[in-house]
């Protein structure tokens, strides 16, 4: 994970081109043709042996004789010259290449070898090329130079970008960076978000994806550049070919794509599923629309064409606004009688531009929405101009005079509409050519609303502690590991869910139909009636060959069911192993819901949770939604809510809801053991009963593999590190304890800096007044824990919070900025001292080489504790009044091999 030398590929101040070619129509010519032609203000060199000169400029006949070092190189050149290539610009001083170049086969290792020793970046192999049109580079074959504006497009396809760009310039749709990622040897989509999360010329990011590496360095660049600016993705391939044979449920229906959802929600991404989605996204960005809510509000000549938009809406799970009295009244007295008094506001197919104008001014000032998409059908009755003149006269009066809301335009039809979006370009409304369009680009910011709202939730209570007997579920896997088993016997797979608190029907196992007549008398005792399954090492779904029997009340129907089982087995399946016979209590709760909780380990995303409706008929409903491990209750709560099922858990006419937390708990504890256990491949629960007294695990499945022998793949979202919990007693304080931020911790904040005084403020912060808002403590509190550190002490008597150290580490992840704050009244008793050295060990122990802070000058008990520490003071070039505080680390011996 590193931005290191991009800056030289995205931001470069000079270009060196090797493979121009003065034949027309090739590769070598159309590149050096757009270098040439994009007004770039660096120097352009040239390479090829063969020629003196390609379109006038000189050419170069090797690295070497170039002269200087260039800071990008432009290589199409053939395959097998790439990697002397890029040691030749290695050695020459230069830092990054984009890699045309298709075809290389085992030259790409070689190419990367030939990089890997400075840092040198590389975009690409096959790739279309790079355009920086703030810059006036066009390093690429494409047809045509990308127009100047805002938006960043990064994709894996060269035929799509120039199709892009192409749809862009005929809407004054402009671009800030468009980069062709290729085959993404090295620079990959989580680089360059993490170097476009810091960029301010990119006000949005817009991503074509086929498939992803290395997720965990994307999941985190993701985050980062979600909660900056708008990130929209469209990802191809959401349909795999075939069904992958799994063991589970979960597998089966826990497919890629499927894990992409996942991701994307994760990380505060908008996906969309077709680039036309995407366009009307890019439509809707670069006019600088700011959206405070989602209700929209339709204004038309035409009731057809705003129901179609209102339905449009509707289905994509967008919000009408709602007329008031008060504004029907305001609108009957600037319209003909015969409106339609509803959202979509029909104002009559002869409306005028007088008519457009009063109505808009209107619904501009109604606090009752936040948005207006304003549609036009063409009429004889009605000038199509004239009414957009209206239209975009209206918005610019009534900026300052009511709060600025969105408007959206959609002028119907082809050549009476052209005129009206040119205006509407001209002026940076959004405009749509159909319904359908408009509302896909209003739903698309919508959405992007959405995930930051979701990213900015704090959990409801104390976290589901990792508080499952570990010792007991370490011991069933090893045991099973040392046996040779993949699957769990349901036996095992029962303890282990057990020893993690998850509520799970009790089991005993009989040898034969002779036993199971014994145990069934005994589990009868108790309940009325019990349940048969078979024990089975070979077959994972009992019921597929009739090896479950429900509701037996004698203990002699429940030999007789064990031995017709045993001979189904034998016809069905006469090479699989039967064990025995599981003999449970059967339990009656007639109004339960049947769920499925489980976890499957996907290629790309490594652990995914799933939750659903359940049941036998689990992969036909296919009702599921996927999370990345680690949850917390609010991930939860959200997993839950994107099922069909939950509207049933809710609660519907005599049903009472379901036992929500049950579930919750039930989620959060899977998801704690998928993550202390690695050798834990594939599981479920289904079913999991859910009503209103709680839920119960009645079946279930573990798959498992050893971890020193077949690794897992790691988890795309670093855990909580509970490992870096620490409890001291502390002289004139009490018991504290230090342990990683959480999100639950945002419920300390207020208190704890009530305690804090203005002047220690500004010493932190550089300013006396700090605004406490939700966003601005979330971000505190909601940390990612594989870019960032924040440690909070504790008084565990009061449950106060006390101080907060904080390191946020550079994406190269070796240096970072730190930041401490101590309770005004703790000052001066060795709390500041504890955290910063604890933070010092975290640094490293994770292979932090350097630590910084700015300090003011007047802040002199921090600036002698960090020369007491080891730290470097010097004088902040950047910051007057303040000096730069640093410290070289060593690493520890146990330093994390980071990803």
């Amino acid at each position: 994970m590193t931005i290191r030398n991009l800056d030289k590929l995205l931001a470069p101040g000079s270009v060196a081109f090797a493979g121009a070619s003065p034949e027309a129509g090739s590769v070598g010519y159309n590149v050096a043709r757009n270098l040439l032609a994009g007004g770039f203000a660096g120097e352009i060199f040239f390479l090829n042996p063969k020629h003196k000169r390609v379109l006038d400029p000189p050419c170069h006949a090797s690295v070497f004789d170039l002269p200087r070092a260039p800071d990008l190189a432009v290589i199409a050149t053939p395959p097998q010259t790439v990697p002397g290539l890029i040691a030749d610009f290695a050695k020459m001083g230069t830092r990054a290449a984009m890699v045309i170049t298709a075809g290389l086969g085992a030259g790409k290792q070689q190419m990367l070898d030939a990089a890997k020793p400075s840092c040198f970046r590389i975009l690409g192999p096959n790739c279309l090329g790079l355009m920086l049109p703030p810059l006036g580079l066009n390093a690429s074959f494409a047809h045509r130079d990308a127009p100047k504006g805002d938006l960043a497009f990064l994709s894996q396809s060269g035929a799509l970008i120039a199709a892009v760009i192409d749809w862009a310039a005929t809407r004054n749709i402009g671009f800030s960076h468009v980069a062709s990622l290729g085959d993404m040897a090295d620079a990959d989509f989580g680089d360059l978000l993490d170097y476009l999360a810091g960029d301010t010329k990119s006000r949005a990011i817009l991503i074509y994806m086929e498939a992803l590496t290395h997720a965990p360095k994307f999941i985190s660049a993701a985050r980062r550049a979600a909660r900056v600016k708008p990130v929209i993705v469209v990802k191809s391939g959401r349909h795999e070919a075939g069904a992958r044979a799994a063991a589970s449920h979960t597998g089966a229906l826990a497919g890629s794509d499927a894990a992409y959802d996942a991701a994307f929600r994760r990380t505060g991404l908008v996906r969309v599923k077709t680039l036309p989605d995407l366009f009307a996204a890019a439509e809707m960005l670069s006019t600088r629309q700011h959206l405070t809510g989602e209700r929209l509000m339709i204004l038309t000549n035409g009731g057809g064409a705003g129901v179609l938009a209102a339905d449009e809406l509707q289905d994509a799970g967008g919000t009408l606004a709602s007329l008031s009295d008060t504004l029907k009244s305001t609108l009957n007295a600037v319209l003909p009688s015969t409106w339609s008094h509803a959202n979509p506001a029909d104002i009559i197919g002869d409306a005028g531009p007088d008519r457009y104008a009063a109505a808009l001014a209107e619904l501009l000032k109604d606090p009752a929405s936040d948005a207006v998409l304003v549609m036009q059908c063409p009429t004889a009755l009605a000038s199509s101009r004239d009414n957009a003149e209206a239209v975009v006269a209206t918005i610019q009066r009534m900026q300052g005079k009511a709060a600025k809301k969105p408007v959206l335009t959609c002028w119907l039809g082809d050549e009476a509409a052209r005129d009206a979006r040119n205006l509407f370009e001209d002026h940076a409304i959004p405009t749509f050519e159909t319904p359908s369009d408009a509302v896909s680009g209003f739903m698309q910011i919508v959405r992007h609303a959405r995930a930051q709202n979701e990213l900015m939730q704090a959990p409801d209570g104390a976290p589901i502690e990792n508080d499952g007997e570990m010792a007991i579920i370490s011991q069933l896997i090893r045991t099973a590991l040392a046996a040779g088993q993949s699957m769990l016997t349901a036996i095992d797979a029962k303890a282990i869910f057990k020893a993690a608190h998850i509520p799970i029907a009790e089991s005993f196992v009989a040898a034969n139909a002779e036993e199971v007549h014994a145990v069934a008398a005994k589990v009868l005792a108790s309940n009325t009636a019990c349940v048969i399954k078979i024990l089975s090492p070979d077959i994972s779904h009992k019921s597929d060959v009739g090896g479950v029997r429900l509701a037996i009340e004698s203990a002699d129907a429940a030999r007789i069911a064990a031995e017709e089982m045993q001979a189904r087995i034998t016809e069905l399946r006469p090479g699989a192993r039967l064990d025995g016979f599981m003999v449970e209590p059967f339990i009656r709760r007639p109004r339960a819901h049947e769920v499925i909780v489980g976890m499957s380990e996907d290629p790309t995303f490594g652990p995914i949770l799933l939750f659903g409706a359940g049941g036998t008929g689990v992969e036909v409903i296919a009702d599921r939604a996927l999370a990345l491990p680690p949850l917390d209750r609010v991930l939860a709560r959200q997993m839950i809510k994107e099922t069909r099922i939950a509207k049933l858990l809710a609660g519907y006419r005599d049903r009472p809801p379901a036992d929500m937390d049950a579930i919750v708990d039930c989620l959060v504890r899977i998801s704690n053991l998928v993550v202390q256990h690695p050798e834990i491949r594939e599981l479920d629960i289904n079913p999991l009963l859910v009503d209103e007294n709680g839920a119960i695990a009645i079946d279930a499945r573990i798959r498992i593999a050893d971890e020193t022998r077949q690794p897992r793949a790691p988890l795309a979202i670093r855990p909580y590190p509970a490992a870096w919990e620490r409890t001291f007693d502390l002289l004139g304080v009490g018991t504290i304890c230090v342990r990683p931020v959480r999100p639950d911790d945002e419920r300390h904040y207020e208190a704890f800096f009530s305690k804090i005084s203005h002047e220690d403020l500004r010493m932190r912060f550089f300013t006396p007044r700090v605004e406490l808002s939700h966003s601005y403590v979330a971000r505190l509190t909601q940390i990612d824990y594989a870019r960032e550190m924040a440690f909070v002490a504790i008084d565990t008597a009061r449950d106060e919070l006390l101080g907060v150290v904080r390191l946020l580490l550079e994406p190269d992840l070796w240096r970072g900025e730190y930041g401490i704050l101590v309770r005004s009244d703790l000052k001066g008793k060795g709390l500041g001292w504890r955290l910063m050295q604890h933070l010092i060990d975290y640094a490293s122990a994770e292979g932090v080489r350097e630590i910084y802070g700015m300090v003011l000058t007047e802040n002199t008990t921090m600036i002698d504790m960090a020369r007491r520490m080891g730290f470097h003071v010097t004088i902040a070039i950047d910051e007057p009044g303040a000096v730069r505080v640093q410290l070289n680390i060593e690493p520890s011996d146990d330093t994390r091999q980071r990803t």
